[in-house]
């Protein structure tokens, strides 16, 4: 390759991470922990603390939200428990707006921003930064970036691939060690790369992606023609005669039986959703979860009548639509797999995170005037962004479980505590980064993620371990493993903490890291 070429990229490869780094860092830091959304969730409300409406059937519910909501019975979806610990609830559209109640909150039904699951919020963080909407599209034009920035990777290590993957030069030059961490990590984790921007992209992208291709190649007809190839609920007609609707319990079953009979070893029904709710002619979709199959989640859809089944989309009767946005959704979040690889997972999030902290290193290193002590100002720059976003981000994110954790213990919704502290403490991370010297900022803030994530995990695995003890059931599993993580996560960032304050005291004087050098 000619060395004018392989600076291009070079160059392409720099500032595309740059600019979509601090976003791709709090999505693969969140991401890393919605791997495990069900045991996060379990966490919020254990089985030992009930939800208050945990114990209320289905159908009562159903009831509930027909005489408050009569209007709902059109279209509406019933969102499953987890576990025993959870409520059902409801959501359908009101007035263009979606509404979430359980049974006890049908007079004054919850918005989508107010909703105060944590597990959903962390997966908001991860899918679009918390921002409904422009989030999802910003975040979709960060993914093309990061598939740029793939791309223009593998093509600059490359030639130099077979002698320097293996290379970890540990020794004085510690911007070598960070080169050789950062390829290593970005190479052996590259397929599961690819994957996310892809599948990153399309996800995010997908609604404008279809509007650009109707106006300009199918003359207005794609979004008609899509809905038909890709739904999975029959349409039908009302007929305006008032019928009995079978249990939900009756339509679960023979869902299920439907779903083993279709070729999959498993059928955990997840979600319900409802047309023409009392009518004759009403249709049930049971949707449910498959494991150690690419098709993850798979619908069997229903008459709410009499039950006969209508169309199935589970196992060997998945149509290749189907098939393809399943294995495109269980491949970006690892649901196909169990427990093995929701760690893998887990573990390609945190790594993906350090990606792109490490690549922001390395381009404050290779910007830095070695035999001076005052530093550019680019570089201050980038050095009071990255860890005001990144570790902010983190600190952030363990505010939000903190907040969740007494908002629970106080009785109240923890769903404006959670984002008060989220947004909160990543605001006022981003304020001190500015403010304080690089290198004291940067140790101060990587000792406050590092004592409240492991304090809030302590403290609650203090509170919670006589519970645990009597009510050991596999939900205890979820909880005590969400608080030994989180205690893990603690001592990683103490141990970025004391390795970042050895450094700006004994590192080399000419950097933005070090307590010797003159801070802007």
């Amino acid at each position: 390759m000619k060395a004018a070429t392989l600076r291009t990229y070079q160059t392409v490869h720099t500032w595309t991470g740059l600019l979509a780094g601090f976003a791709l860092f709090i999505a693969f830091y969140a991401g890393a922990l919605t791997v495990f959304h069900d045991d996060i969730a379990a966490w919020q409300n254990p089985p030992w603390r009930g939800a208050a409406d945990a114990g209320v059937p289905v159908d009562a519910l159903i009831d509930r939200l027909l005489e408050k909501h009569p209007d709902a019975r059109e279209d509406f979806g019933i969102v499953l428990p987890t576990d025993s610990a959870h409520a059902a609830y409801a959501y359908w559209m009101d007035k263009g707006e979606t509404r979430f109640a359980t049974a006890s909150q049908m007079d004054a039904p919850t918005g989508e921003a107010a909703w105060d699951e944590l597990a959903d919020f962390v997966y908001a963080l991860h899918d679009s930064l918390g921002l409904p909407v422009v989030g999802l599209y910003f975040m979709g034009i960060v993914s093309v970036l990061y598939g740029l920035a793939l791309v223009s990777g593998i093509l600059i290590h490359l030639p130099q691939l077979a002698s320097d993957f293996f290379a970890m030069r540990v020794g004085r030059n510690l911007k070598r060690l960070w080169q050789d961490a950062h390829n290593a990590i970005g190479v052996l984790s590259l397929p599961f790369h690819v994957i996310f921007a892809v599948t990153g992209a399309l996800f995010c992208l997908f609604t404008l992606t279809l509007a650009a291709l109707n106006t300009i190649a199918f003359d207005g007809k794609l979004f008609d023609a899509f809905a038909k190839a890709t739904q999975t609920t029959p349409t039908v007609v009302f007929s305006g005669t008032p019928a009995s609707m079978l249990s939900t319990d009756v339509l679960i079953a023979r869902a299920r039986s439907q779903a083993l009979a279709s070729g999959v070893s498993s059928f955990e029904p997840d979600y319900l959703h409802f047309v023409h709710y009392g009518d004759r002619n009403a249709v049930a979709e049971v949707r449910g979860l498959s494991q150690h199959t690419l098709g993850t989640y798979g619908t069997v859809a229903m008459s709410a009548h009499d039950g006969g089944v209508q169309a199935t989309f589970v196992g060997q009767r998945y149509s290749l639509n189907g098939i393809s946005y399943a294995a495109l959704f269980g491949l970006h979040f690892g649901t196909f797999g169990g427990r093995t690889v929701q760690w893998l997972y887990f573990i390609l999030g945190l790594a993906g995170a350090f990606l792109f902290y490490s690549g922001n290193l390395l381009w404050i290193e290779s910007r830095r005037r070695r035999r001076h002590l005052n530093q550019p100002r680019r570089t201050q720059v980038m050095a009071r962004a990255t860890i005001g976003v990144c570790i902010g981000s983190c600190l952030a994110i363990s505010g939000a479980f903190a907040a969740t954790w007494v908002a629970v213990r106080l009785g109240v919704e923890a769903g404006l505590p959670q984002r008060i502290a989220c947004y909160g403490l990543f605001l006022a991370a981003c304020a001190y980064a500015c403010l304080r010297p690089i290198a004291r900022a940067t140790v101060e803030l990587l000792w406050a993620t590092a004592l409240l994530t492991a304090a809030v995990a302590l403290v609650d695995l203090a509170t919670n371990t006589a519970n645990m003890i009597r009510a050991w059931a596999p939900l205890a599993w979820s909880v005590l493993g969400v608080d030994l993580v989180g205690i893990a996560l603690g001592l990683v960032f103490a141990g970025f903490a004391r390795a970042a304050a050895r450094r700006a005291r004994r590192g080399d004087a000419h950097s933005v890291w070090s307590l010797q050098a003159a801070q802007g």
